[in-house]
């Protein structure tokens, strides 16, 4: 664009048209031809270096991402078919309602195996106190059923024949003594005149022997009051131990001679269970085993003894041998004669897994059970130890763990592999509501 007054410019009031000059074409320099200088040798195997292993990790990285991509889509086929395959499979198999008494739980304790017995139960110390000298009972202190210390005075006997006696034999032993007195004297005056020869060694003699006689007459009746004094001492009856009174043989007023049963004191604190046991059982009894046993009276309490002797001979009129358990009695509840009924303890197994045998069955390849795994039915073999019919245990050795849920039930259609559920239990019913007291006005 060209301005006024600007060279170049047509002036006012004249036009002029305007051309635009073409620029002028710019002439492009020959270049000059120069030749790099050749690279190094070392520099190319440089470059051949570090361009080969980006080219590896390049094509290993492809070939990574692509089977991941592929692995992930094959999982998730796999998943999904598994899946549908379980469900459609969870269609298929039967599932079964069970009670919750069908279904035991396992636990772990010892299991023993017993003998049934029974037998009396008799005190270990019983005593019979027996009169020893003649006389009238002049009071009895104690009645049945009441507790005597050892020592305690039971019987008086009326001692007036007893001192009368005890008098009588001092004065036989004051007269021998006199004797021996005067015996020992003649003695020694015999013995003065054998030295003087007015008599001779015969009538010295006889002297001497009199002293010998005398000094065994003092003896004889020294032990005689002795045997008196004892008399009267057992005018009174003393209890020859503590205990209980079982019986009271003679009352105040009777006239009682020797060897005549005044009481009768048993002591409770330990007792002999004595019972009968069939000669064919007794090699499984051994001394020292533990017997548990109950007494008609004592509900569901249990009492305990333990195996001290065996009778090496049979019963006569029987097969069995008398069996010998020792019972601890120290609070006294249990009395002589009282029947009891237990067992002896044979076997016991340590501490294990036990399975009611209600829960085991007998297959071709041993004894399983139906175990419950994530509420499907599983049949695991197990090995079993102890079996105890009366209690309808068994131990198991292996195959199980406490803890570990069987079917106890014979249930028809149960196999292998089946589903269970359990049946809610039922609701408790619900209190009676209180009865209305009515109160009548007058």
């Amino acid at each position: 664009m060209r301005y006024p007054n600007s060279p170049g410019l047509p002036q006012a009031g004249r036009t002029e048209t305007w051309r635009r000059t073409p620029a002028p074409l710019l002439t492009k320099k020959p270049m000059k031809n120069e030749t790099l200088p050749p690279a190094s040798p070392l520099a190319a195997t440089r470059r051949r270096r570090w361009r080969t292993p980006v080219l590896i990790l390049v094509v290993l990285g492809l070939a990574g991402g692509g089977w991941t991509v592929m692995q992930s889509k094959q999982q998730a086929a796999k998943a999904a078919e598994q899946q549908a395959s379980k469900k459609k499979e969870q269609e298929k198999t039967p599932v079964h309602e069970l009670a919750q008494g069908d279904v035991a739980a396992i636990d772990a304790r010892a299991l023993s195996i017993s003998l049934p017995l029974s037998g009396s139960l008799a005190p270990v110390t019983q005593a019979t106190i027996k009169a020893k000298v003649s006389g009238v009972i002049e009071a009895t202190t104690l009645q049945e059923g009441q507790h005597v210390a050892n020592g305690q005075i039971l019987v008086r006997l009326d001692a007036a024949d007893q001192r009368a006696r005890l008098t009588q034999q001092q004065a036989m032993l004051d007269e021998a003594q006199a004797r021996l007195s005067m015996a020992s004297k003649n003695e020694a005056n015999s013995q003065a005149l054998l030295k003087q020869k007015y008599i001779s060694q015969t009538a010295y003699d006889t002297t001497q022997n009199s002293v010998d006689l005398a000094r065994a007459n003092v003896k004889s009746a020294a032990a005689m009051l002795d045997i008196a004094r004892i008399a009267v001492a057992d005018t009174v009856i003393r209890a020859p131990m503590a205990g209980i009174v079982s019986k009271r043989h003679l009352q105040a007023g009777e006239k009682v001679s020797p060897d005549m049963p005044v009481y009768t004191i048993v002591n409770l604190a330990q007792l002999t269970l004595e019972a009968p046991v069939p000669s064919a059982e007794i090699p499984r009894i051994k001394l020292g085993q533990d017997v548990h046993f109950k007494v008609d009276g004592f509900g569901a309490r249990d009492f305990a003894g333990k195996v001290t002797r065996i009778n090496p001979t049979t019963e006569s009129g029987s097969r069995a041998m008398l069996v010998y358990i020792a019972v601890d009695n120290g609070d006294g509840a249990l009395r002589g004669g009282m029947f009891a009924k237990g067992s002896i303890v044979t076997e016991r197994s340590p501490v294990a897994p036990l399975v009611p045998l209600t829960a085991v069955r007998n297959e071709k390849q041993g004894p399983v059970v139906y175990a419950l795994v994530n509420n499907k039915v599983v049949a695991q073999p197990v090995t079993l130890g102890l079996r105890n019919e009366d209690e309808g245990y068994a131990e198991v050795t292996s195959g199980l763990v406490p803890g570990a849920k069987v079917i106890v039930a014979k249930l028809d259609g149960v196999k292998p592999g089946h589903g269970v559920t359990f049946a809610a239990p039922a609701a408790a019913p619900a209190p009676a509501a209180p009865a209305a007291v009515l109160a009548r006005k007058d």
